[in-house]
């Protein structure tokens, strides 16, 4: 009783303080080419004054949009803004599951018929109507198979990102597409399975890419190679696995804060 007590003066604190808890999910549902797509968004509990960012999240192989949203935690670290955690289906993976028996996302343009891809449109294209959403603040985050499918938005659909923040992952053969676009890249030491010497060449291609300077410290953990072109990427190197690392979320979500597209 005491700790329920605790925990409801904290809750009328918070809230008079003019915080907000994040609202419950809204699972929508879209049909691509006669199979059914879902996703969990998260909107603002209050009408916002100003039309509000949107930030997608997409799982791992083997993952779910359920344990996306419980690992990200885009939409508690950011209330004001809509976010998105689609659903994959069972994929082939390019370095686990080859019979294709999880859920993933699709790899390159062209790859499952880009189903991913047109689902993504889909759900950008109902976000718009339903939130009408702020078109200069649109965001992609991904971890490992979701973290490649950020860079396959970015080189396909780059236009539509104010920025983006993969982790654990590379783009391989998606490099000859991607134009200059702020990016968080986020890898570990130890990664067992997107091996980091992969990961490390991968970073360098995006300091290139985006015409990069030397690196400064920007947060814990994490370097900030600037661009005169406003393109900066920040790199997060922590010595963990494979693991989705706790602290990512919020250096996430800082990150993206920093960020829009400019006015057409």
């Amino acid at each position: 009783m005491r700790t329920l007590i605790v925990l409801f003066i904290a809750l009328f604190v918070a809230q008079s303080a003019g915080w907000s808890a994040a609202a419950e999910p809204t699972r929508m549902n879209w049909t691509i080419e006669g199979v059914k797509r879902e996703a969990d968004v998260f909107a603002p509990s209050k009408p916002p004054s100003d039309p509000p960012p949107l930030v997608f999240g997409f799982h791992g192989h083997g993952g779910n949009m359920r344990n996306a949203a419980r690992s990200f935690r885009l939409h508690e670290l950011w209330p004001e803004a809509v976010v998105v955690y689609m659903q994959g289906l069972n994929t082939p993976g390019r370095l686990t599951d080859p019979e294709g028996k999880k859920p993933g996302w699709q790899s390159t343009v062209g790859d499952q018929s880009d189903r991913d891809l047109k689902f993504f449109d889909a759900v950008l294209a109902s976000m718009k109507e339903k939130h009408k959403i702020d078109e200069r603040r649109v965001y992609s985050t991904g971890h490992s198979n979701g973290g490649g499918f950020t860079y396959l938005l970015w080189a396909a659909r780059g236009d539509v990102f104010a920025a983006v923040a993969p982790s654990a992952a590379v783009g391989g053969r998606l490099l000859g597409d991607l134009k200059p676009k702020p990016v968080l890249h986020i890898a570990a030491e130890n990664d067992e399975l997107v091996k980091f010497t992969w990961q490390q060449a991968m970073m360098t291609r995006l300091r290139t890419i985006n015409g990069c300077g030397e690196g400064t410290a920007w947060d814990k953990n994490c370097t900030l190679y600037a661009s005169k072109s406003g393109t900066p990427v920040v790199t997060m190197i922590h010595s963990g696995t494979h693991k989705y690392p706790e602290e990512a979320p919020a250096l996430i979500v800082k990150f993206f804060k920093e960020h829009h597209r400019a006015a057409e």
